[in-house]
């Protein structure tokens, strides 16, 4: 028999829909129950009850009143103009660069809102598998340029602004970096988000907004001197969620009791509440509508600004302490953990944003009214690297101890929702806390954290009943004096899929720090992931002309969203017309990059010079210090040859850039030594132009991206099995750079991808480093003799007072040279010499450039995502829906 037809629901003259139906007297003192709207925004099934209560009328006057877009420069140009005027208030008069910025970031920005909104509903309409992407940083560069692109939009407000009189790279230039990131990291963070939202996943970012980023670097005096880069002044891309506030836990005692049914319940009390406030960033895509959200979080006082009582009894700096130490929390990434005090901030730091990343995570979970064990299929959290591992027991304290869940079934969820990215084999980068500053700061999750270790063991002693050895290697409390909790360990037992970022590095991960869980768990629970960047910015943005080479040969744009397109351009390497200009594009990068070295150094280059380059976080393991002992000995070479013999060298600048950790002493030597023979050589009337040595001081997105498209050859030169991947390689090969590198991280799959030829490859391999170590300390090792003269040479003065480098000589000399520069020391300055010869010939150069562009079609973070999507996630893309 057919089911009746419900009858037709009733419109209501009310612009929400009711809690329920009226009942009893309406007049005079009584009001008609209305249902509340919520800044955090409705579940699906509820936004369909209010959509389906608002009148046609009044749906009608919101449709016709809706912003629309600007598409012509005409409309720019009156949003422009508008933002300036009413937002701003600033007039035609006093209307400078930074004004006509504001006004543009503003009308973009408008834009965006627009997507965004749309985004955001439709993702909720659809109700599927959403991605939570975890990252301490993200290191997103300028937001405008990315924007104009993105929307296609670029060219309507350089006409819309030449129109007001400016100029559009004098605009773009007013933008000050986001400081959210530091190195490799939080810019693959960027990355991928740019790639989510390319290809329409439904996918939100979580981090934490410093007021002051990591330090804006100066160098006084060769050495680098850390000042606050506070980027806050003017953020036209961040939206205050003042609203959406999350209250955060520290310290306090953990009580335990049993409930009528005899179940043990544990309470968590006490202690210090911190309040984290949401601030959200529109991250759109590339020609797509899709336009996702990163969510930042910051902390304040839970009490308010200040004590009241306090205050007003004449104590006002106390009256201020409990928002200043709140606000601590948020304010600068990484700070020194050298102090005890450091290391409980920051993990303090840590704990505060995967609390109030999961408290809002769960709470949209919560609204689609699903049951708990429907979780990991609705949400899918990626774990970037150890620091958001507190992610986990966090997830297991609320389903255990806020939800009523049993604990088997709350850690079978846990450990179906969480998949881990590891970014490091250095025992040093695998983060470890104490067990006392755990117990002071978060008891509760300190015994989650162990019973999550006992039932493992337990496991683990049932599984392999004769290795009782392997439980200490396992066990995620290592027991050294204080004892300590391995966080990669925790990341690795809570999450049901663990990747690493190369192949090399996923090989180096399975055989070396993690080799007792492959035994354990099987090799499936373990894959490989290679990074990739976004063709949208490292190419499109950054080198424009380029990007218009290509898209000439190849029939548009289409490359930028499918780079594997690229390889169609071997077709053209032979092509005149083509070597020309692709030669007259590099000319011009040089050029652009030579001026920012003569204002930001007042050093002169010469741009047809070859530029070696390397920009990067400066480490002992990425081995600066072998490029500019290399430099030294190149200098020395210069010195002793006559004039004539100078006159046939090939010139060369090298450029180097990065910061050093504020507590990490070595690294900050090794940039005081960039300096100090950058000081002698470039003031050297016999080397002339022969040689330059640079240092570009604060390193960042926007200097990258200047940097990159000028390099003739840059250095990724890490010990064998120290860097994961690398992903500035990738960025210098798609803008036609070549690379002198070891065969590490995604050095050896860009080899592959490349060719043997185009790429200039030295050094130890990763299965002999350990070999190479034990040798230097229990046998016997001569230096090489160059080496040797480039040490004499440093400790003869020739650069500034010896003394000041001899740790970073002595640790090679007499402390075992970690990290095997000596070793690699001649095969480097070999593999220098054959690249000065490749370099003369320039029809060869040309050949392997173009080939190496055409090639990289591979190392797209479009590649990357779709990966995770399918391996690590399982979740769909969502297109954006069409108007109707």
């Amino acid at each position: 028999m057919a089911a009746t037809a419900p009858p037709p629901r009733e419109r209501r003259p009310s612009m929400s829909a009711p809690l329920a139906d009226l009942q009893g007297p309406v007049g005079p003192g009584f009001s008609r129950p209305k249902h509340k709207r919520t800044v955090t925004g409705f579940g699906p099934s509820e936004i369909k009850s209010v959509e389906a209560s608002i009148p046609e009328p009044q749906r009608a006057a919101w449709k016709k009143f809706t912003p629309k877009g600007f598409t012509t420069p005409e409309e720019f140009e009156k949003e422009c103009v508008r933002h300036i005027e009413t937002t701003l208030a600033r007039s035609l008069y006093n209307c400078d660069e930074f004004a006509t910025y504001a006004g543009t970031a503003l009308a973009f920005r408008d834009r965006l809102v627009l997507d965004w909104n749309k985004t955001q509903q439709n993702q909720t309409f659809a109700d599927q598998k959403r991605v939570y992407y975890l990252s301490l940083e993200f290191l997103m560069g300028r937001a405008l340029d990315n924007a104009m692109l993105n929307v296609g939009m670029k060219d309507v407000a350089a006409k819309g602004l030449s129109e007001l009189g400016f100029r559009m790279e004098d605009i773009v230039s007013q933008e000050h970096d986001a400081a959210l990131g530091n190195g490799g990291l939080g810019r693959l963070a960027a990355c991928f988000l740019d790639s989510l939202a390319s290809l329409n996943y439904p996918a939100w970012g979580y981090g934490l907004r410093y007021r002051y980023g990591i330090f804006k670097q100066e160098i006084v005096d060769g050495y680098q001197v850390e000042v606050p880069d506070y980027w806050l002044d003017f953020n036209p891309w961040e939206f205050a969620r003042h609203d959406i506030t999350v209250d955060i836990q520290f310290y306090g005692h953990v009580s335990k009791y049993q409930d009528d049914n005899g179940t043990s319940i544990s309470v968590w009390e006490g202690g210090e509440i911190v309040q984290a406030v949401a601030y959200d960033v529109p991250v759109p895509g590339y020609q797509t509508e899709n336009t996702n959200n990163l969510r930042l979080w910051a902390s304040k006082a839970a009490s308010g600004e200040f004590d009241f009582q306090k205050f007003n009894s004449g104590e006002y700096e106390s009256s201020v302490a409990d928002q200043q130490r709140a606000e601590t929390i948020s304010a600068v990434l990484y700070p020194n953990d050298n102090l005890e005090r450091g290391k409980e901030l920051r993990l303090k730091q840590q704990y505060f944003w995967c609390a109030a990343s999961l408290y809002d995570i769960v709470r949209r979970f919560k609204k689609t009214k699903r049951s708990w064990k429907d979780f990991p299929t609705q949400v899918a959290i990626q774990l970037n690297d150890t620091h958001p591992t507190l992610a986990i027991p966090e997830l297991q304290r609320i389903l255990v101890d806020q939800e009523g869940l049993d604990w088997e079934e709350a850690w079978s969820i846990v450990s179906k929702t969480f998949g881990y990215t590891n970014h490091t084999v250095l025992p040093e980068a695998l983060e470890k806390w104490s067990v006392p500053l755990f117990q002071h700061l978060l008891p509760r999750h300190l015994q989650i954290i162990y019973d999550i270790n006992l039932n493992f063991l337990h496991y683990v002693e049932r599984t392999f009943p004769k290795d009782r050895d392997m439980l200490s290697r396992v066990s995620i409390i290592e027991e050294s004096n204080p004892k300590m909790i391995r966080m990669a360990f925790l990341a690795l037992i809570g999450s049901h899929k663990v990747n690493g970022v190369a192949e090399l590095h996923s090989d180096l991960i399975k055989t070396t720090i993690f080799k007792d869980f492959v035994k354990v768990f099987g090799p499936d629970k373990f894959t490989n992931v290679t990074n990739g960047i976004t063709p949208r910015r490292w190419l499109h943005q950054a080198n424009p002309r380029l990007s218009e080479l290509i898209a000439s040969k190849l029939g548009g744009h289409e490359f930028l969203k499918d780079l594997t397109l690229l390889h169609k351009l071997e077709n053209y390497v032979d092509d005149k017309e083509f070597r020309k200009e692709f030669q007259e594009i590099k000319y011009a990068n040089k050029v652009r990059l030579a001026k920012h070295i003569k204002e930001a150094n007042g050093v002169s280059v010469n741009p047809s010079a070859l530029f070696d380059v390397q920009v990067k976080r400066i480490h002992e393991y990425k081995r600066q210090q072998l490029n500019i002992f290399g430099v030294i000995h190149r200098y020395l070479a210069i010195k002793a040859m006559s004039p004539e013999e100078r006159k046939k060298l090939v010139p060369r600048v090298s450029i180097f850039g990065g910061k050093a950790a504020p507590g990490y002493w070595m690294a900050k030597t090794v940039i005081h030594l960039i300096n100090q023979v950058g000081k002698v050589v470039n003031n050297d009337k016999d080397v002339g132009d022969a040689l330059k040595v640079i240092f570009l001081e604060d390193y960042n997105v926007s200097k990258a991206e200047i940097i990159t498209p000028a390099s003739d050859i840059s250095e990724h030169i890490s010990t064998a099995g120290t860097e994961a991947s690398g992903t500035s390689n990738m960025k210098f090969c798609l803008n036609g750079g070549l690379i002198i590198g070891t065969c590490d991280g995604a050095n050896i799959e860009i080899t592959r991808e490349i060719g043997e030829n185009n790429i200039f490859l030295f050094g130890n391999l990763a299965e002999d480093v350990e070999d190479l170590r034990h040798s230097h300390l229990y046998g016997t090792y001569t230096l090489d003799s160059s080496l040797q003269a480039v040490f004499d040479a440093i400790s003869d003065g020739m650069f500034g007072d010896a003394s000041h480098f001899s740790a970073l000589v002595n640790g090679i000399v007499e402390h075992g040279d970690y990290y095997l520069v000596s070793d690699d020391f001649a095969s480097y300055c070999k593999t220098q010499d054959l690249i000065d010869e490749a370099y003369k010939n320039q029809e060869e150069w040309w050949t392997k450039c173009i080939t190496t562009v055409a090639r990289m079609g591979f190392f797209s973070s479009d590649r990357c995502i779709d990966e995770y999507a399918e391996m690590i996630w399982n979740v769909e893309p969502l297109p954006p829906k069409q108007e109707q």
